[in-house]
This record gives structure tokens, C-alpha cells and sequence, in this order.
């Protein structure tokens, strides 16, 4: 984002109204359409939409327009991949995350158990997706922190390139514990996203460099979806 759009960003979230919307979309790691938010507020969904439109136009967040069964269709809001955050977290959740991860054996049943747990976590992230696409995982992930570029390999296979790490000081206490988590994560959101699809690499890559890999078999394109 350009130094003027940051600006701009930050003139934003100086509305209370405002940066509580963009901390909850921040916290509920997924989606969430306008009614969902007002109600999350106490506050009346057009005045919600307003601010989320203000939010949208500072580049803090996205809109989707999700077709329903019946009736017009709904937005739908995430966090921008390139926005910039509202605060910095406190120390103390990144220290006691760091703790956690340090307190559990990165033994292989271990391990095991973690990414059943973090599939479970991971299918509770998303709503239910009819002929899921590239793009719903890559809102998913974005909402997650990970600043995610896909492209499409001749094989047909979807890679994603993770461009930041959110759990990095947890990753550097012990990254065998968090990345067997996050790849659970990863699997349970795409049995949500597209139940069809299979993880057929994840490669995790140095925290602070961030660049880990994401493979995936399966996936539709907005493209094919469109034909």
C-alpha cells in the first residue's frame, strides 16, 4: 500500500465504530457478512455497512458478493491481504504462545494429534462453500494473516506462497508442533472449502522469511467454476 493509502487507513480506524469492525474481522479468521457484524456489535446493519464500505475503500478490508438460495445476493467481509493492522498485539499472547509450543513433544503420535485437532479448528473457520474455488482459500488464509500469492501449475495443481508467518514467535519456540497445526488447519479448511481437494504438499520455510509452500490437487479455479 502506498504511504498515502496507509494514511488514510489509519484515519479510519480512529473511528471507534470502525476499528471494532476491523478487529472483529481480524479475530473471526474467515467471511462474515454484514448482518453478522451488526449483530456482533448491537448496531443496526445499514450504519454497519457504511463504515465497512469506508473500511473497503481505505483498503482494510474486502467484499464479496455470495449468491443465496433465494433472494439477492450478500457481502460478505474479510481483511484485506495488504493491510496494514489496526495495533500491535500484546506481547504477552506471543510470549505465551512461544510457552505453549515449548511444553509439547514434537513426538510423531504427537504430532498427529495436533493436526487431527487443527483440521477440526480449521473446518470451523469457514462456512460451508458450494463448488469451492482458489479464491475462497485464499480469503481464508488472507483472514488468518498469512498474505497469500496463488498460481495455477501446468499440472492443474494450486500453489500458494505464504507471505507472512502470524505465528512466528510460536513457530521459532518449536516448529514442528505449529506447523503439524496449521496443516491441519489447512486440511480442515478445505473440507469445507472443497472436500474433493488433497493437500499434496506443505512446506514450511523459515518464520521470519516467511514463503512457505501450499500444494493442492483439486482445486477449482474461478475460471473453471465460470464455465
Amino acid at each position: 500500500m502506498s504511504g498515502a493509502a496507509t494514511d488514510d487507513a489509519a484515519d479510519v480506524l480512529g473511528q471507534r465504530t470502525r476499528a471494532q469492525l476491523f478487529a472483529r474481522l481480524a479475530d473471526l479468521g474467515r467471511p462474515a457478512q454484514t448482518d453478522e457484524l451488526a449483530a456482533a456489535l448491537g448496531l443496526h446493519a445499514s450504519g454497519v455497512r457504511l463504515h465497512l464500505e469506508r473500511l473497503r475503500r481505505a483498503g482494510l478490508v474486502t467484499r464479496e458478493r455470495v449468491p443465496q438460495a433465494t433472494g439477492r445476493p450478500r457481502d460478505a467481509w474479510t481483511v484485506a491481504a495488504d493491510a496494514p493492522p489496526g495495533s500491535e498485539p500484546p506481547g504477552a499472547y506471543a510470549n505465551l504462545a512461544g510457552w505453549l509450543a515449548q511444553s509439547i513433544s514434537p513426538s510423531p503420535a504427537r504430532l498427529r494429534e495436533l493436526e487431527r485437532a487443527g483440521r477440526q479448528v480449521g473446518a470451523q473457520l469457514v462456512p460451508g462453500c458450494d463448488g469451492g474455488s482458489e479464491a475462497a482459500l485464499g480469503r481464508a488464509l488472507t483472514a488468518l494473516g498469512f498474505a497469500p500469492q496463488h498460481e495455477r501449475e501446468r499440472s492443474g495443481r494450486t500453489v500458494f506462497r505464504l507471505g507472512s508467518c502470524p505465528y512466528r514467535e510460536a513457530v521459532r519456540a518449536n516448529q514442528p508442533v505449529v506447523c503439524a497445526l496449521h496443516r491441519g488447519i489447512t486440511r480442515g479448511l478445505l473440507d469445507r472449502i472443497e472436500p474433493g481437494a488433497k493437500l499434496t504438499l506443505f512446506e514450511p520455510h523459515d518464520p521470519d522469511q516467511a514463503g512457505c509452500v501450499i500444494q493442492i490437487a483439486g482445486l477449482a479455479s474461478e475460471t473453471a467454476l465460470a464455465r
